[in-house]
């Protein structure tokens, strides 16, 4: 039973919360509270397992509130917040301090979230592992960095997925892939609005360009496009160029965008010259996509438990045989690289080897 404390100043998203929340078995609304004041009593009285708090409330905003819960009481948190640009930005520090999901709601402050969305977060939430030092920051080594600078990209293309905590996870991993890096497709669970910050604060801090994905986006090496939030993304190729496709269509896990709908297209256009990386997530999607892409001939590679916040959507694509290697989150980058040069250097010799049979014809 997970139980539950609800924080927003809307009496009717209190109240519909509360009601739909009530409806599961594993789930128990503990109770409710108005403001961070009432909240931070009902949090030492009530003792919930997951709090889900809002950002724009009175006397104290959430995010403020936030930061003194993880510094006194840390306890696994998931942000609602309204759909907005500002909101989106807020939401991002909000999972910088600590929360484990973040949910959106449509652009009014007293809409209601999608329940489904918030069930998922809770249930995800409560098996996070959200007290534990930050992993470091891998750095790429200069000879792989260099090495990976002599090795054609053009042709290879890197899709990432990843669910809850995967925010901070993909910062790992870009931030310590060079500017070199073959272009690179990523599926982060989130909601719109939200990923276009998303990807502009990596932009900031990372070597590769990174940008929310417009459709027909080209994958080209140095640029790494985000899926942007309740849509789907599909690799599509023309001739020798990669692009992308943002469409809509069914939630695939619950999830839109969803990681198995790019693997699965990942697969179909690129194959053997694709490398998959599923990390952090609750739930099972990229799972049998990373399979798909394993079965094709591209490299497939797994977050380590060790390191997950939620070892959910990596373990299920470990139970299905389509992961190639496992290594935990500080050493991803440096296997994304090893791929590549693994990869190039099949290329190489198949190509000497092609050339030395038409030598013999000749």
């Amino acid at each position: 039973m997970i139980r539950v404390l609800i924080v927003d100043d809307s009496a009717l998203v209190r109240k519909i919360l509360t009601t739909e929340l009530s409806k599961y078995e594993d789930i128990e609304v503990v109770g409710s509270a108005v403001d961070p004041y009432v909240a931070r009593e009902k949090i030492a009285e009530l003792r919930p397992d997951v709090l889900t708090l809002d950002i724009e409330m009175p006397r104290m905003d959430g995010l403020s509130f936030l930061a003194k819960l993880m510094k006194h009481y840390p306890m696994p948190v998931v942000i609602i917040s309204s759909l907005t640009p500002k909101n989106s930005e807020t939401a991002l520090k909000a999972i910088e301090l600590g929360a484990v999901e973040v949910i959106g709601k449509p652009s009014s402050t007293y809409s209601t979230p999608d329940i489904a969305r918030v069930l998922h977060a809770i249930r995800g939430a409560a098996a996070a592992r959200f007290i534990k030092p930050q992993s470091p920051v891998a750095s790429t080594p200069k000879s792989a960095s260099s090495h990976l600078a002599q090795i054609q990209t053009t042709h290879k293309v890197l899709a990432i997925g990843a669910s809850t905590g995967g925010t901070k996870a993909i910062e790992v991993v870009l931030k310590a892939l060079p500017a070199t890096a073959p272009g690179t497709v990523i599926v982060q669970h989130m909601p719109e609005h939200f990923t276009a910050a998303f990807a502009a604060r990596l932009n900031q801090v990372c070597e590769m360009e990174v940008r929310e994905a417009r459709d027909q986006d080209r994958v080209v090496p140095g640029v790494a496009l985000i899926a942007p939030g309740n849509k789907h993304m599909l690799l599509e190729r023309s001739g020798a160029q990669y692009h992308v496709r943002i469409k809509d269509g069914p939630a695939v896990h619950h999830q839109r965008p969803s990681v198995d709908v790019l693997f699965h297209s990942v697969t179909r256009q690129a194959g053997r010259n694709a490398v998959g990386v599923l990390l952090t997530g609750m739930g099972a999607d990229g799972a049998k996509g990373l399979l798909a892409m394993r079965e094709s001939g591209a490299h497939t590679i797994a977050e380590a438990e060790e390191s997950c916040v939620v070892f959910g959507m990596p373990k299920e694509a470990i139970k299905l045989g389509g992961v190639a290697e496992v290594a935990p989150l500080p050493n991803i980058a440096q296997a994304i690289l090893n791929a590549l040069m693994r990869q190039s250097e099949a290329g190489g010799a198949a190509k000497t080897e092609q050339g030395i049979v038409h030598a013999r014809c000749d």
